[in-house]
């Protein structure tokens, strides 16, 4: 991304964190743990006055296991109760409250302990997990993440269509395609 922490990209008016961790607290449904590793100077203010617990992961250039990990201890230590997790990233734009009250519903309808998003042919995140699956999430290492144990589980996993989930901001000319995908899809301001 060029230096510029991709957290504080800008999506109609709000920056992808603030986004992301609204639509989550919109559900009410338990806490909301955020995870920050490089830039936290810069985006910890994007998240000011919001009712969620900041982790700070200190081992962030390991992969996305440590910085799943140090969410689900965060979580685990304050709320030893919960009956799952959902997981989500900063870098996809286009995650809705309906989509995440969606896999809350296929969740407790499906009688499955893993409810995750299917886009490009693949199953991913956002993705819920009973708390069945806490201790195997904490096991993982490297570059490994929520998506390797929906992989290892797949018999366990109810899928929830969403292909706007393949939008995925990962470097500069993602953000621009899809800034230029806005644009084309406006409405005409006449």
């Amino acid at each position: 991304m060029g230096g510029e922490p991709k957290q504080l990209l800008q999506y109609k008016g709000q920056s992808l964190i603030r986004r992301i961790t609204e639509t989550g607290l919109a559900l009410q449904t338990g806490p909301v743990v955020v995870v920050l590793g490089a830039n936290r100077e810069q985006i910890v203010p994007e998240l000011s006055g919001l009712p969620i617990t900041l982790v700070d992961n200190p081992a962030w250039q390991t992969g996305l296991a440590s910085s799943l990990k140090s969410g689900l201890a965060a979580l685990y230590i304050t709320h030893k109760n919960i009956d799952a997790v959902l997981i989500l990233l900063t870098d996809q734009p286009l995650v809705s409250v309906g989509l995440l009250a969606y896999m809350l519903e296929t969740y407790t309808q499906s009688n499955k302990g893993i409810v995750a998003c299917r886009y490009d042919d693949q199953l991913g995140v956002p993705a819920l997990f009973s708390r069945n699956y806490i201790e195997q999430m904490l096991q993982l290492e490297g570059d490994k993440g929520a998506k390797w144990i929906i992989i290892k589980h797949k018999q366990d996993c109810a899928e929830v269509p969403f292909e706007a989930g393949a939008i995925d901001l990962d470097s500069k000319r993602d953000v621009a395609l899809f800034a230029q995908a806005q644009a084309n899809t406006a409405p005409d301001q006449h």
